[in-house]
């Protein structure tokens, strides 16, 4: 089975890419947020568990996300692996994923990671901002803050898969079709 995790900062060009990824390689798309709409919007128990944090201006703890990403896997049948995007966002999380895919025999493959400049996901964020309505594509202080975020939070889990061989670093810069040549290349070699 082939399971990816798809990395990169806000604006790397993820949403873009999984697109294709689940095209070429006939994998299931697993979102967080996607996740938890599907939770909230359903009236699950775990969408009511993860309401009450939320509601409480609280992050939802990882054993509630892991648990909704099990829910996934577990109704999932037939396919020949999972592209995580967006997911894990930190260390715990990423030992907890492992956890949960040793257990079912599936490891993660390998982490693809688009990397882009600063300067280039400011410009990126703010020219998709003009069209999608979202307030944090919108403003420099909020995608600056969410660069950030990501680089003092989420970026240690590329060290964590660089250190079982399982980081593949792709240039995030350039043709949409380029990009992904290169990150097939490397998904090949998986």
């Amino acid at each position: 089975m082939l399971n990816i995790v798809l990395f990169g900062p806000p604006g790397a060009g993820k949403g873009t890419q999984s697109e294709k990824i689940i095209e070429k390689y006939d994998l299931c798309h697993i979102s967080t947020g996607d996740l938890f709409r599907k939770h909230l919007g359903e009236g699950t128990e775990l969408g009511k568990l993860a309401q009450k944090y939320m509601d409480n201006g609280n992050l939802v703890p990882d054993e509630v996300v892991i648990d909704m990403v099990d829910a996934k896997l577990q109704e999932t049948k037939d396919v020949k692996g999972f592209i995580f995007d967006g997911f894990p966002r930190t260390v715990a999380q990423a030992e907890a994923l492992d956890k949960l895919l040793n257990a079912k025999e599936t490891p993660i493959s390998g982490m693809i990671a688009l990397e882009v400049e600063d300067d280039e996901l400011r410009n990126r964020i703010l020219e998709r901002g003009k069209s999608s309505g979202r307030a944090d594509d919108q403003s420099v202080e909020k995608i600056n803050n969410r660069i950030n975020v990501y680089k003092s939070e989420t970026k240690p889990v590329a060290d964590y898969y660089n250190e079982q061989g399982k980081f593949r670093a792709i240039d995030g810069v350039g043709s949409i079709d380029r990009i992904f040549g290169d990150i097939a290349t490397e998904i090949d070699k998986l």
